[in-house]
């Protein structure tokens, strides 16, 4: 059966994260598969590059399915929008060969996570980024940040519940920014533990705050326990950015998402 991947934006506030679970509860996944198999008349199983957490947003969750029915791009683009929920769009969708898949061939994952620091809450904004009222240090942050980067054992900042097998990831890049009242964080790793990226922001928010000092990222990649480390931070501010993949299978590069997201 033909392959086709796409990217999907949403926002994931009404929604108990990307992956299907028991009936009853909505998810992004089985929300997309509904309506594709609308389209294509036929069921959709769909394969993600990811898999977020509830209250999570995505820009181009890039995900792949199987089918036998012909449709056009533009038809398969505009039908499934037309049936999906305001709240989530098909961005692209292009034909791709048996070898590509969503998950097992992405080498690289990048999250953004949006920061609101004023002391009022924001009201346009809600649901979109993590207000925090304390005034933050920017510099901390930056240094903590960066003894992220390389391979680590990131035990102390998975959930208790994370399936993975093994906790090691290796971190590329990780900038912290700040653009008036926004501080956003940009972090891009081969894989991602549950929680993985809303903990760090945990940790570095009370660096950020003074509360830690920068020399407790190190004591929690050297003590791999949960228990050591700060809380987790909401699911609001955290967006899944994007998937990348060798450049045999040229996926389209697109814009992050909203204007105010795009800031570098």
């Amino acid at each position: 059966m033909p392959r086709l991947a796409l990217g999907l934006e949403f926002c994931g506030s009404q929604y108990r994260g990307w992956q299907t679970q028991q009936e009853g509860i909505r998810t992004v996944q089985e929300t997309v598969e509904i309506a594709l198999s609308k389209i294509a008349n036929h069921p959709v199983t769909l394969h993600a590059a990811g898999r977020t957490d509830a209250g999570v947003h995505a820009c181009n969750m890039i995900a792949h399915f199987d089918t036998d029915a012909e449709r056009s791009i533009r038809g398969w683009i505009r039908g499934t929008n037309t049936v999906l929920p305001h709240d989530i769009a098909v961005r692209w969708l292009q034909p791709m060969t048996d070898d590509f898949h969503a998950r097992f061939k992405a080498h690289a994952r990048r999250y953004r996570y949006v920061i609101y620091n004023h002391d009022y809450r924001p009201a346009l904004l809600n649901g979109q980024v993590t207000h925090h009222y304390a005034p933050l240090d920017l510099s901390r942050m930056q240094s903590a940040a960066q003894k992220l980067i390389g391979t680590h054992n990131f035990t102390s900042f998975r959930a208790v519940a994370c399936q993975s097998n093994q906790p090691v990831r290796h971190v590329s890049h990780v900038t912290l920014t700040r653009h008036g009242q926004l501080i956003v964080l940009d972090i891009q790793a081969n894989g991602f533990l549950h929680h993985m990226v809303r903990n760090i922001v945990g940790a570095l928010l009370e660096i950020g705050e003074g509360l830690k000092p920068i020399e407790w990222i190190d004591h929690l990649l050297a003590v791999q326990d949960r228990k050591e480390a700060g809380v987790t931070a909401p699911p609001d501010g955290l967006y899944f950015i994007n998937a990348y993949y060798p450049d045999e299978f040229s996926l389209p590069e697109l814009p992050l998402g909203p204007v105010w997201l795009n800031i570098a």
